[in-house]
């Protein structure tokens, strides 16, 4: 062979695609009774609107994009995520100047991080992902996050637990950063080389951090909850009775502060218990800095990203699902007595499909025998046999594969007689 697949890319092969489909068309639709409609960014961007947006403390920018300069000499990167491509679309496309808010999504979008390959995520991963620009009010962003469990739950998903946080604003943020920072300066021999790079870049990126040596000195840390200015409590406790209203069980998780700079006041990650420990099947929260920051007028924003790949995972975990897959096998396979009747099958398979019904024949040239045989093999519900004498009759043998039943029917009257066996 050639070669192999990169490492953490992963094929999606034809009797997988089924699942993925059914995963997409449950996001599709709970994405679109809310008022959300699709965009489609392109997997290539600037590598600047990534700097600017992710910030240069996150892991994101620092460690994990895929960037390289393309033949004009221009720095380009693979999309790490699908928000900040999403701003450059709602404003170089002047969506600001519509009605707003401005509600949209994306489902399998890729997205590219070279990083170790997680519990679903690979270097290539996929995401549904929801936006909203132009709400203020908290209830937009509780309205995501109820909108994220029924649909997890709708699926077959269990054990959920939604956590949020506020990370303040612009107003009272630089002075609980200013406190914080001078805490940390007294641990920084004893935190690990990231964090005390955090320290001066943005201090609050330390409570994210995975090493235990770090989560064990900073347990006694200072809260930005403490530190929130009026506006931003009022924020954060409108979004709790949103969420109590609509039945939303939640917990206050001071640690949350995600892995991206542009968030401000809410933040949220959706969390489910596996056997390995709790994972996280979806985050986001509020950016209402970012469309400015990324050259726009200042419109308020939120949004999440769910990884496709890790729901996937999930539900193959589960003894049930809820989601329905389709059937891809065909429903009439026509096979032909010889070669000499090719045309006729071919000609019969077509009008099979004119009516709506999933056809197929043999295109190696196979005998009668084998072609029943690979009928089989496919899965195929019925088999539309054509021999010398039924073509000079006009007629068609059908056989039932489940039951072996024959009967003939007129050629042009069999697809109609199809659609009513199958429904």
């Amino acid at each position: 062979m050639l070669t192999n697949r990169p490492k953490g890319m992963k094929d999606v092969l034809p009797q997988e695609s089924a699942r993925w489909r059914a995963v997409e068309n449950e996001m599709r639709k709970a994405a679109l009774l809310a008022g959300y409609r699709e965009i489609r960014t392109p997997v290539l961007e600037h590598t600047e609107l990534f700097a600017r947006s992710a910030g240069e403390s996150s892991d994101v920018v620092r460690k994990e994009m895929y960037t390289f300069k393309d033949k004009g000499d221009r720095s380009v990167t693979l999309k790490p995520e699908s928000t900040a491509g999403t701003v450059r679309a709602f404003l170089e496309s002047g969506l600001y100047a519509q009605a707003l808010p401005m509600k949209m999504y994306y489902v399998n979008a890729p997205h590219f991080r070279y990083e170790a390959p997680q519990s679903g995520r690979l270097r290539e991963h996929h995401q549904f992902g929801m936006e909203c620009f132009g709400a203020s009010q908290p209830s937009a962003d509780a309205e995501l996050i109820v909108l994220v469990v029924r649909l997890l739950e709708r699926i077959g998903l269990k054990n959920l637990s939604v956590r949020i946080n506020s990370i303040g604003c612009p107003s009272c943020r630089p002075t609980y950063q200013k406190n914080f920072r001078e805490y940390l300066e007294q641990k920084r021999d004893k935190l690990c080389k990231a964090c005390q790079e955090r320290i001066e870049i943005n201090p609050m990126r330390t409570l994210d951090c995975k090493e235990d040596a770090c989560k064990a000195e900073l347990k006694d840390a200072p809260e930005m909850l403490d530190n929130l200015c009026e506006e931003c409590q009022e924020h954060f406790e409108k979004l709790k009775k949103y969420l109590a209203a609509a039945g939303i069980r939640y917990t206050v998780d001071p640690r949350i502060v995600r892995g991206l700079d542009y968030y401000t006041k809410t933040v949220f990650e959706i969390i489910t218990d596996t056997p390995n420990g709790e994972l996280t099947v979806c985050g986001g929260g509020r950016y209402d800095g970012l469309v400015e920051q990324v050259g726009g007028p200042a419109i308020p924003a939120v949004g999440f990203g769910m990884g496709i790949e890790r729901v996937l995972m999930l539900l193959d975990e589960l003894d049930k699902h809820n989601l329905h897959i389709e059937d891809e096998t065909p429903e009439v396979f026509v096979a032909c007595l010889n070669q000499s009747l090719s045309e006729n099958a071919f000609l019969l398979m077509q009008a099979f499909r004119n009516v709506g019904i999933r056809a197929d024949m043999d295109h190696q040239g196979r005998s009668l025998k084998a072609q029943f045989k690979y009928a089989d093999k496919l899965g195929a519900k019925y088999v539309a046999i054509l021999g010398d004498d039924e073509v000079a009759r006009g007629v068609v043998k059908l056989r039932n594969m489940e039951t072996r039943d024959e009967w003939e029917i007129e050629q042009d009257k069999a697809p109609q007689d199809m659609v009513s066996r199958l429904g």
